[in-house]
């Protein structure tokens, strides 16, 4: 069976938006339970696996199996949880218990807009669900697969200056600090980063500080220097110049056809 050849029914779908803490500290589900991190952090246990998870992380936990967890940030996540109709022989290798990382932040992100744009539990609305859950979890393999092929030749540096990006992308911060913590200089940490991501560590960064800027001016009424606070950036004019720049409109804009 191809790594690739798969099939997955949804069962259900929630999106929590800056939740604070969970409700219970451990639970147990019967099918496959998928947290996708779009903003914030939250800390795990899955059988014999521990870590830290943030945008970009899908902790996937098989069925009736204890996850532990607790937040260490407000938490926007999707809580997808389904079965499996064909099996992956990765997933009976054991591999997709934990978390697994993703790269292609552009894709998911796409994948995590419709996610919360699909309303409803009709049918049409579950298969589209569906869709994007699928996605997701084919990206993870693809991704898998093009590791398992350059195995010998990941860069180890890279991987920590991507760790190091993710858990401070809210902090002020500049390049030529990380760089100069990986013994690099910002050009040749621009270089590595782009040849094993696929993108700079700017480009990065802006992801995931925009990725929260987007939910803040969805569910918040506060004002654009004090989101520009919240997500790293200097002050509400640069925000909205890159925020500009990236989604073709104006925070304003954005946060008015965002609004019910």
């Amino acid at each position: 069976m191809s790594s690739c050849d798969m099939e997955l029914k949804l069962i259900s779908h929630v999106y929590w938006h800056q939740k604070t803490e969970f409700m219970l500290p451990s639970d147990t589900y019967p099918c496959w339970t998928l947290f996708a991190v779009e903003a914030g952090r939250f800390r795990y246990t899955i059988g014999e696996e521990s870590g830290e998870a943030s945008f970009g992380d899908l902790v996937l936990c098989p069925p009736n199996t204890a996850f532990i967890r607790k937040t260490l940030e407000p938490l926007s996540f999707h809580f997808l949880q389904f079965v499996w109709l064909k099996e992956p022989y990765t997933v009976e290798e054991g591999q997709w218990n934990g978390k697994l990382a993703v790269y292609d932040m552009e894709r998911l992100q796409s994948d995590y807009h419709y996610l919360r744009q699909i309303t409803g539990w009709e049918d049409t609305s579950m298969l589209h669900k569906q869709h994007m859950l699928s996605d997701m979890l084919r990206l993870v393999m693809l991704e898998q697969l093009a590791q398992d092929v350059t195995r010998g030749q990941r860069d180890a540096l890279m991987e920590e200056a991507r760790k190091r990006l993710t858990e401070k992308a809210y902090d002020s911060f500049s390049m030529q600090e990380l760089a100069d913590r990986l013994k690099l200089t910002p050009v040749q940490l621009t270089r590595r980063f782009r040849k094993a991501f696929g993108e700079t560590p700017s480009e990065l960064l802006n992801e995931i500080r925009l990725t929260r800027a987007r939910h803040l001016l969805e569910g918040t009424s506060l004002k654009l220097d004090e989101i520009a606070a919240q997500c790293g950036y200097e002050n509400g004019f640069y925000l909205s110049r890159v925020f500009s720049k990236k989604t073709g409109m104006p925070p304003s804009v954005y946060r008015s056809l965002h609004r019910v």
